[in-house]
Parts: structure tokens; C-alpha cells; sequence
């Protein structure tokens, strides 16, 4: 496989960890957590590669997204 092709799949995998642990830490469904995370900054910045944010932990990221984009949550 390309590195591309990798980086994309290793991506969307993460997207599905952080959708799936954002809606078991804020006890919401799937489909709220889905919406809530394609809205925020960290989604942009993970798909941008931006900060090498991407390379972080999951669990990490989703406390980041709580305490830095409270105003999704509303």
C-alpha cells in the first residue's frame, strides 16, 4: 500500500475511536458523538495533519476536544 492510503486508513480509524469514546464519556449516541466531532477544530486539524496531532492518543484527544470546545457540547 501507499503511505497515503495508510495515513487515510489510519485516520478514519482514529475518527472512529475518538467518535466512540467521546459518546461513552459524554453518555450520548453515536450519531450525536459523529456530529459533534466532524464539527469541532481537532477534526479539521487531524485531517489537515496539522501539529502532528494525529500521532496522539485517542483518549488524549477526546479529553482535549471536551475541555477546549465546550460550546459543541450545548
Amino acid at each position: 500500500m501507499e503511505r497515503d492510503s495508510l495515513t487515510k486508513i489510519y485516520k478514519e480509524m482514529l475518527d472512529e475511536k475518538i467518535i466512540s469514546a467521546l459518546a461513552e464519556n459524554k453518555g450520548i449516541d453515536l450519531r450525536k458523538a459523529m456530529d459533534i466531532y466532524y464539527q469541532s477544530q481537532l477534526a479539521e486539524q487531524i485531517h489537515e495533519g496539522r501539529y502532528g496531532i494525529e500521532n496522539m492518543d485517542y483518549k488524549y484527544l477526546v479529553e482535549d476536544l471536551i475541555e477546549n470546545e465546550p460550546e459543541l457540547f450545548k
